[in-house]
């Protein structure tokens, strides 16, 4: 149970292809890649029929919630997802999540019932009934993953190739989507239990690399609106 459950402080960063090249020849002789190092991570989100948890979320209150099902690849209905609650208090992120197959996913999603009874999964399970949770969007990107060589606590992840789609919310039908940005933009997040370690702090401060607040859900959502709006003026 304690492997599904995360609390650190995450830091997010916007780079351009210079910006990471740069970076990662500073750093990498302090880093390895992680166990599942390269992977494209597949997300369905789920809100109300209002968008209410994105829409809380972007006016930036102390604490914000997003319910996502993730996948490491695109997978079968045997394969494994993680059905998860992200939140963040004051800086503080804290993910909880269930491992389950696909197919159980859909078994839950279906009769509201649910195999694993435990504390995350009713969690889950009260969000899905009490906001009546409907898949919203789907979210896919390139992931490259890296730990501390000498600290394992010390994660770094860059993404790329951000798309999306409002259509076809299944994990299983493929990692197909609108593109975000239209040049190289990498996502790069860094993840801590406390401090980051001095070496990196230096790198960050020396390239000019400052943290940005990137919401992945947050900015497609609000491009999509501004495109909705649009449109709607267009007779």
């Amino acid at each position: 149970m304690y492997e599904n459950v995360f609390k650190r402080v995450e830091e997010k960063y916007v780079l351009n292809k210079k910006q990471k090249e740069k970076f990662f020849q500073k750093v990498n002789p302090y880093l390895q890649p992680n166990r599942f190092f390269e992977a494209t991570i597949c997300n369905i989100y789920f809100d109300t029929q209002n968008y209410d948890l994105i829409v809380h979320s972007l006016e930036k209150p102390p604490f914000k919630e997003k319910i996502r099902l993730r996948s490491y690849n695109v997978p079968t209905l045997e394969d494994t997802v993680y059905l998860e609650i992200k939140n963040k208090y004051k800086g503080i992120v804290g993910k909880r999540r269930v491992k389950m197959k696909l197919s159980e996913f859909y078994e839950y999603l279906n009769t509201k019932k649910y195999k694993q009874n435990n504390q995350i999964m009713r969690e889950i399970d009260y969000y899905f009934t009490y906001y009546k949770l409907k898949p919203t969007l789907y979210i896919a990107y390139d992931r490259q993953s890296y730990m501390g060589a000498d600290n394992p606590n010390l994660r770094i992840t860059l993404d790329t190739n951000l798309r999306s789609r409002k259509e076809d919310l299944f994990l299983e039908l493929g990692d197909a989507g609108k593109k975000y940005f239209k040049e190289e933009i990498y996502i790069m997040e860094i993840k801590t239990l406390g401090a980051m370690p001095l070496w990196l702090v230096q790198v960050l401060s020396e390239l000019k690399i400052y943290p940005t607040s990137f919401s992945k859900y947050g900015s497609i959502y609000g491009r999509d609106k501004q495109i909705d709006k649009e449109n709607a003026y267009v007779y």
